[in-house]
C-alpha cells in the first residue's frame, strides 16, 4: 500500500472507523464525503476531504487524481432514494448510459471501473478492519430451539434475495415471512417486520451470493440493535466473516441488555449448522 488512501465516504460511522485504523497505520487519508449523508465530524479525522453531492463523480476523480491517490475505498452507504433525485454530472451520466439495470451491483461495479480507467483502484471494504468481521458463536445468550430454526430458514431466503440483488436483510418469525429489506434500509426493515409480529422476530444479515467485497458488504452496529428493542425483535443473526460490527462493545452491551441473542452463523448449504467458538 502506498503512503496514502482515498476514502470513498458515505453515512454511518464505518468511514469514521476506516479512517483512525488507517491513521494508526501512518497512511494519509483523502477523503470524498457526500453532503447530506457522511458526518462532518469526519473532517477532523482526515488529511484532506472534498464535499460533494451525490452524484459528481468527476469531481471525485479530479481531487483524486490532484492529490497522487491511487487507491481508494467505499466505506458507509448512500440512502438509496437518492437515485430518484440525483443531479448527475456528465463523468455520472456516460456511466449510466452504458448499463441497463440500475441495480446496486451493477452501478456500484460501474462505477469502480470508471476509477480503474483513471488508475484508481477500489480495495474491499474490509481493508483493515478484519478484527470487525463477525465470528462464528452465540454472543450473547443461547439460542432457542425455534430461534435456530427460523435463522436457517431466514438464511436461504436471505441468499435467494441477495441472488436477485434485492437487499441483504430478511425478518421472520416461526417460518413466516415479516419483511424482506429492499431500498429502504435494514433499520426500516426491521421496524417494518417487528411491527408486524408485534415481538420475538428474527433478523438475518447475510451477503449476497454474489457479493463484491469492495462495497455494500452487511454492517451493524450500536444502532441496529436499538432499532431491534423498539419493536421487541429478539435474534439477530450475521454471516461469519462476511459482515462488519461496527463499535461492537457498546453494540454487544446493549444487546445483552435488551436479551437480543446475537450469532455468527457460518452459511453452510448442506447442513446449516452454526459454528461454535
Amino acid at each position: 500500500m502506498q503512503g496514502k488512501i482515498g476514502l470513498i465516504a458515505g453515512n454511518g460511522q464505518f468511514p469514521m472507523i476506516f479512517a483512525a485504523r488507517a491513521k494508526a497505520l501512518n497512511l494519509s487519508v483523502l477523503a470524498v464525503a457526500h453532503e447530506g449523508e457522511t458526518d462532518p465530524a469526519l473532517s477532523k479525522q482526515v488529511d484532506e476531504i472534498l464535499w460533494i453531492r451525490v452524484g459528481q463523480i468527476g469531481k471525485l476523480i479530479s481531487f483524486f487524481k490532484k492529490k497522487g491517490v491511487t487507491e481508494a475505498l467505499m466505506a458507509g452507504g448512500i440512502k438509496k432514494t437518492h437515485i430518484f433525485k440525483i443531479r448527475p454530472d456528465f463523468r455520472a451520466l456516460s456511466i449510466l448510459s452504458r448499463i441497463k439495470e440500475k441495480k446496486d451491483d451493477v452501478l456500484l461495479r460501474a462505477f469502480a471501473d470508471e476509477l480503474e480507467r483513471e488508475n484508481i483502484t477500489i480495495q474491499p471494504s474490509t481493508l483493515y478492519l478484519g478484527p470487525l468481521l463477525a465470528q462464528a458463536g452465540e454472543w450473547t445468550r443461547p439460542l432457542k430451539k425455534e430461534e435456530r430454526s427460523d435463522i436457517e430458514w431466514g438464511f436461504r431466503l436471505a441468499k435467494k434475495m441477495g441472488a436477485l440483488d434485492i437487499g441483504q436483510c430478511v425478518v421472520v418469525r416461526k417460518g413466516v415471512i415479516l419483511a424482506i429489506e429492499a431500498i429502504e434500509g435494514t433499520d426500516a426493515a426491521i421496524t417494518r417486520g417487528g411491527t408486524l409480529c408485534k415481538e420475538n422476530a428474527v433478523v438475518i444479515k447475510a451477503c449476497k451470493p454474489q457479493q463484491d467485497f469492495r462495497f455494500d458488504l452487511p454492517t451493524v452496529g450500536p444502532q441496529t440493535i436499538r432499532t431491534m428493542k423498539a419493536v421487541k425483535a429478539s435474534v439477530l443473526a450475521l454471516e461469519v466473516g462476511k459482515s462488519l460490527v461496527l463499535d461492537k462493545e457498546q453494540f454487544l452491551k446493549e444487546a445483552r441488555e435488551a436479551k437480543i441473542a446475537v450469532v455468527g452463523w457460518k452459511d453452510n448449504t448442506e447442513t446449516n449448522e452454526m459454528e461454535t467458538i
